[in-house]
Order: C-alpha cells, then structure tokens, then sequence
C-alpha cells in the first residue's frame, strides 16, 4: 500500500511518464536518464535493477538486460515537484552502450562535432577530479612523460615524505579542534588531509570509490560493533 501511496503522488506527463535518472551510489555520478512509467518503478522496487519504459517499444526494459551492466538500485527518490525520480544505486559495469562508463561524457561546447570521444573528462565531484589529476600524474611518472615535476610527483617518489605529510596535516587538523581555531582553518587542513591521503590511495592502486563503498556498508552497524569485528 506504502508503494501505490508513493506512485499516487508523482505527476505523470500525458503518457504517463516521468524522467528517471540513474545515479551512482558512491560517486554520485550521473549515470543516464530515461523515462519510467508506475510499471517500471514497481519492477524496480521489486528486483533491485534499474528499469524503464522504452517509448519506442512502447515497453518495459531493464537497464543491462542485453549487455549485464545491470545499475543495482538502493534507493529511489522523487524531487520536490513530484514529476522526475532517481535511481541511485551501483552500476555492475560501464552504462553507456558506447562503453563508457556514463552516458554524459560529451561537453557542451564539443557537441558541435557530434563525435563519441567516450575517453574524454566525465562530469566528476570535485573529490573525483582531484582524484582523476592525481592519477593522471602517476601515468605520466610511469610512462616517463613528466614535463613539468609537480608536488604530487614527489610525494610518489618519495613515500617516507608521504607518510610524514599525512602524520603532519592529521596533527595539524587535531590542533584546529584543541586550540579552537575555527571553521576556516578546519576545513583548510581537512583538504590537506584528504589530498595527501588520495595520493596515498593513488599509490597504493586503492579508487576512492573502493572506500565510499566500504564507509557505506558500515552504514547500518555501530561504530563500536564495526571496529569489534576488525579483531
């Protein structure tokens, strides 16, 4: 009953429709967007897959059917206007039928070349292109094509640099909590430790992505309960 209350509140277009837009639970990326009808979205609750109404099949489809680059959906949730629905959940492979690993791939101002240059920059937070940069430098430092050294090289070169860096900035973020020194500067050595700490990552072959998956499943268990079953 709870899930024909939800359906009852969307405004469907004249068909019957709403835009439903696939998300990436972890990175927040945007991974495509079609349309569903009530159809869809109960098949979607019900199976966990990612499904929508094709228009021009006038029919149901469920996002990996064909290619097994299912989007196993979390979560759905509606905006504010009730006409449009997320899918948020995790992608089993690329999304895009050219390979990509989201459909949005194109920029605005190359559109005009109507190419599919799938290895172009995808939309990323901005935690992920620093992530995409870090790893750009650690290619060029492997492929030999550094043109201009950069911090981030050296802290590869050198990890007792990198590890003393982390230790530093960790300390320095605990001291803007113990000598009060306020928003400003918390979240000014907070990047310093995040930028240091994904260098680390990049070094070590670990994607942010591994870790946001790992934070979520901690999600539904305590903090006590989690650490306990480390031991």
């Amino acid at each position: 009953m709870q899930v024909d209350e939800m359906l009852s509140t969307i405004k469907w277009d004249k068909s019957g429709l709403v835009v439903a837009i696939a998300q990436h639970i972890d990175t927040g990326a945007v991974l495509m967007q079609g349309f569903a009808n009530s159809d869809a979205i109960l098949a979607t609750i019900a199976s966990g897959k990612a499904t929508f109404f094709s228009r021009s099949r006038s029919s149901l489809w469920t996002k990996g059917e064909t290619s097994s680059n299912f989007i196993n959906v979390k979560d759905v949730f509606l905006d504010c206007d009730r006409d449009s629905i997320i899918y948020l959940g995790l992608p089993d492979g690329p999304t895009c039928h050219t390979g990509a690993t989201t459909c949005y791939f194109t920029r605005a101002p190359n559109a005009i070349d109507d190419t599919q240059d799938t290895t172009a920059s995808f939309p990323l937070t901005t935690l992920f292109a620093l992530e995409e940069t870090i790893h750009n430098r650690k290619s060029q430092l492997m492929d030999g094509s550094v043109s201009k050294p950069s911090w981030t090289h050296k802290l590869m070169k050198d990890h007792e640099l990198l590890c003393s860096k982390i230790r530093e900035e960790a300390d320095e973020l605990c001291r803007t909590l113990e000598s009060n020194e306020g928003k400003d500067r918390t979240a000014s050595e907070m990047a310093d430790v995040l930028y240091h700490s994904m260098v680390l990552l990049a070094v070590q072959d670990v994607k942010l992505e591994d870790v946001l998956e790992i934070l979520r499943k901690r999600f539904t268990q305590s903090g006590i309960e989690e650490k306990s079953s480390r031991k």
